[in-house]
């Protein structure tokens, strides 16, 4: 896409898998301004399907994590959408996990955490030595969207604490992953030209 079609159409728009506020979003924000329009999506699937019929110009997803390893459900979509899409970037981008609760929640009264997958497994130390229950999301900011829409004080989101004040939570414990040095790798991708 040229400059001039972007400033006559507005912002790019940049599909991504989760929900506003998800690490995802820092990565787009590592190639482009705030004034790029993130376009949030369930699975990684509907991110491609959103970037190859041109509701998005470019997309970006999760392909390895510090921790755990390989993403495989972004790169088998990645796999999946074949010839049609080129990565054209990476970036590795800082994670550091919240536990983000209700206004009034304490961490004595926690039962459940819930988090994408992923997440979930870069905490298993305090999710174990606290003995609460891992709950599996989409999505990091969706589990805080999740939480917040419950209202329930015995369950907390892991997610990024920047989702707190997106989702009216507030963050009970802050770099709660299992390595300090923790990081997930992003790629941004893009449509081949017909």
């Amino acid at each position: 896409m040229t400059t001039a079609s972007a400033a006559t159409r507005g912002p790019l728009r940049i599909a991504f898998h989760g929900e506003r506020g998800a690490f995802s979003e820092l990565a787009i924000r590592h190639w482009w301004t705030a004034t790029a329009e993130p376009v949030p999506c369930r699975t990684f699937d509907d991110v491609f399907a959103t970037l190859c019929r041109g509701a998005a110009d470019a997309a970006v997803l999760p392909i390895e994590n510090r921790i755990v390893g390989p993403v495989q459900a972004a790169r088998d979509a990645l796999a999946r959408a074949g010839d049609a899409v080129r990565k054209t970037g990476e970036v590795t981008v800082p994670v550091r996990h919240a536990l983000l609760a209700v206004p009034g929640a304490t961490l004595a009264g926690l039962v459940a955490v819930r988090s994408h997958p992923v997440a979930l497994a870069q905490c298993t130390r305090v999710t174990a030595a606290h003995g609460w229950r891992p709950d599996a999301s989409y999505d990091t900011a969706g589990a805080a969207r999740e939480v917040a829409a419950a209202g329930d004080p015995t369950v907390a989101a892991i997610a990024p604490a920047t989702a707190a004040a997106r989702y009216g939570l507030v963050v009970l414990a802050d770099a709660i992953q299992d390595e300090p040095d923790n990081w997930t790798r992003f790629v941004r991708v893009e449509r081949v030209p017909a």
